[in-house]
């Protein structure tokens, strides 16, 4: 089998796309490791945690370097392995040890899907190397399409979307710089096989359309229940899970550059916040119940629209609603809507106003400008376009949309005593629960 045979070319391949993960991936390992430092100060397992997660980072640079597919699901599975390792932390903890075996379960079911669509990939054409099959394979057999749905799969059960979420809801009790390595590196490894064989998804547009449904479902899963947690860490989990369903949505659009700069940036973003958690039990905050007048909700979306339109221009994206490139500027809209929101929880002024506008157009343009540089580094990959707007992208996006109105709106607020919410409430909140045996009632367990 194809797979198996010893390759012709080589095994690792340098590209754009390969060293801007590798960035990512030094970037959070060393801050991770200097954070551990002060974090597991007289834990008995201090060293070994280094070395896991020094081993950790190496397996993922070969990953993400690899361009036979064998190097890669090794690569994918040893990092998968070594996150597991770092999760129990020590096989005393019985709870951190039943998280543990949940993840292993999850991530087998992973790696089958993910060696069974390799294989059929290598078998259709000819050969193991990666970058061989994009450039060779342009079909559309059924031969083809299995493969690349086994391999969408496999990157959902990676990247925790919904209905593979329940492992990363019941790592809670993981470390928090094991917490903050898995949520902005070896969670992203879903995302950066999507972009690594987005070509072939590129003719595809039945797994593009499934992708994207799944990716709508785990987004709006996700952000309502990281709204309704009382605790740090379970909300950001739940956000990472929101966040992930996001990035799919783009990648089932076709949007492949942003998907892999939202892949990116939320890493960073992800890891700042985890490991900031503590200081967050520090803090005082004052609860804002500004009334959410006409006024403020006009000069918000006047901000937005601005913002939307400087990112329009930054980033080159065409306003036509031809193609699903529109839609990037729409959550350009709806990112500095929410932000101008956010601006203006004092009386609005002329001089707040202008500093609202000014900062809408900062945060649009910069917003362009990043994705234009990502667009401009994957170029040499050869990138899917947007793809066709259809009916299913555009029924998408109003569910976003009518969602974030409804929580703009403070709609929630207002249902709470309807029964059907009420239910709904219950509902998500216990499907965003860990499972029972990775909780731990007393703090003495962890004493060991």
């Amino acid at each position: 089998m194809p797979l198996f045979r010893v390759p012709e070319s080589g095994l690792f391949r340098a590209d754009n796309l390969a060293w801007v993960m590798a960035g990512l991936i030094l970037f959070v390992v060393a801050n991770v490791t200097a954070y551990s430092r002060r974090y597991l100060a007289g834990d008995r397992k201090q060293l070994s945690h280094h070395l896991w997660v020094l081993l950790l980072g190496s397996s993922v640079l070969c990953m993400v370097f690899a361009d036979q597919l064998l190097v890669l699901l090794i690569a994918w599975t040893i990092s998968n392995l070594l996150l597991i390792r770092l999760m129990i932390h020590k096989t005393e903890w019985i709870a951190a040890r039943n998280a543990g075996l949940l993840a292993l379960k999850n991530f087998g079911i992973g790696f089958i899907l993910l060696g069974a669509g390799f294989w059929i990939l290598a078998e259709d054409a000819g050969t193991a190397s990666i970058s061989e099959i994009i450039s060779a394979t342009d079909k559309q057999t059924t031969q083809v399409f299995t493969g690349l749905l086994l391999i969408a799969i496999a990157t959902m059960t990676q990247s925790a979307v919904w209905p593979f979420h329940r492992w990363l809801n019941s790592s809670l009790n993981s470390p928090t710089p094991v917490s903050a390595i898995m949520h902005a590196g070896v969670i992203n490894g879903g995302g950066f096989l999507l972009v690594r064989f987005s070509p072939l998804y590129a003719s595809q547009p039945l797994l593009l359309h499934g992708i994207f449904v799944v990716g709508l479902i785990t987004a709006v899963a996700g952000s309502f229940w990281k709204l309704i947690q009382t605790d740090i860490k379970r909300m950001l989990v739940c956000s990472t899970i929101g966040q992930m369903g996001f990035m799919l949505m783009q990648c089932g659009m076709g949007l492949f550059a942003p998907a892999f700069s939202h892949l990116v940036w939320h890493g960073i973003f992800k890891a700042y916040l985890f490991l900031n958690a503590g200081s967050v039990l520090k803090e005082k905050r004052i609860a804002i119940t500004t009334r959410l007048s006409p006024l403020r909700i006009a000069v918000a979306c006047c901000s937005g629209a601005i913002g939307a339109l400087a990112f329009a221009v930054t980033s080159e994206t065409d306003l036509s609603f031809d193609n699903t490139s529109c839609m990037m500027i729409l959550l350009a809209f709806m990112a500095t809507t929410q932000l101008a929101i956010g601006l203006l929880e004092k009386p609005v002024t002329i001089f707040r106003t202008a500093g609202t506008f000014l900062t809408g157009i900062g945060a649009g343009a910069l917003y362009g400008f990043n994705l234009r540089l990502i667009e401009t580094t994957l170029a040499p990959l050869h990138t899917p376009k947007p793809q066709p707007m259809d009916a299913i992208y555009f029924t998408g996006f109003a569910v976003i949309v009518l969602v974030w109105m409804a929580m703009i709106l403070k709609l929630p607020t207002r249902l709470q005593s309807q029964s059907l919410w009420k239910r709904l409430y219950m509902e998500a909140l216990n499907a965003s629960q860990p499972h029972p045996s990775t909780v731990s009632a007393t703090r003495t367990t962890y004493q060991s």
